[in-house]
């Protein structure tokens, strides 16, 4: 079974209709909402119930959309996160980064590594998420491996912090993700 492919109509800029449910859904995913839909958002958006469907042919069209503007947004904060001066903190930074992420937008992140609504394959988005990371990396160590185990620590930590599992030893984030960066830096991971 193959992921259907969609067209969305996001050109209508940053201020248009189609960035503005984006906008709407994510809002409502941070307040809660237990199940979005077009006409939910249209009728937020100030619209007609049929306005949305020129923008995104259905649900899950609108739901991978919202999954790739979850991934710009962590792309940019781990971007910034990796900023930081010294390579073991940019590397630590970026966890950081990811972990409030998660926390901020609990269903955000959920809904992104759900396959965005359609299972299909990761887009664009997700991958220059994921190549902040990457690069962070490649540059500390020529393990290929690094980047995978690097991306599972800090994921499974999101997972854990928003599920309340607390590590049963008490350490936190940043001693976690310190220790991840030391041994990546000596050429583990």
């Amino acid at each position: 079974m193959t992921a259907e492919v969609y067209t969305v109509n996001m050109d209508d800029g940053q201020d248009g209709l189609g960035a503005r449910l984006v906008r709407e859904a994510i809002a409502a995913l941070d307040a809660g909402a237990g199940e979005i839909s077009l006409r939910g958002l249209a009728k937020a958006a100030g619209v007609s119930a049929m306005a949305p469907y020129r923008h995104f042919p259905d649900k899950t069209a609108l739901l991978r959309a919202v999954s790739d503007r979850g991934f710009a947004m962590l792309a940019e904060a781990l971007a910034t996160a990796d900023r930081a001066p010294d390579e073991r903190e940019a590397l630590t930074a970026q966890g950081l980064a990811y972990l409030a992420f998660a926390q901020a937008h609990p269903a955000l992140f959920r809904l992104m590594f759900s396959g965005g609504g359609d299972g299909g394959p990761p887009g664009a988005a997700k991958m220059a998420a994921y190549g902040v990371l990457a690069g962070r990396v490649a540059r500390l160590t020529p393990n290929p491996a690094a980047v995978t185990a690097c991306w599972a620590l800090v994921h499974g930590l999101a997972i854990l912090t928003l599920d309340g599992q607390s590590p049963p030893d008490g350490a936190d984030s940043r001693a976690v993700l310190a220790l991840l960066a030391e041994g990546v830096l000596q050429g583990g991971a």
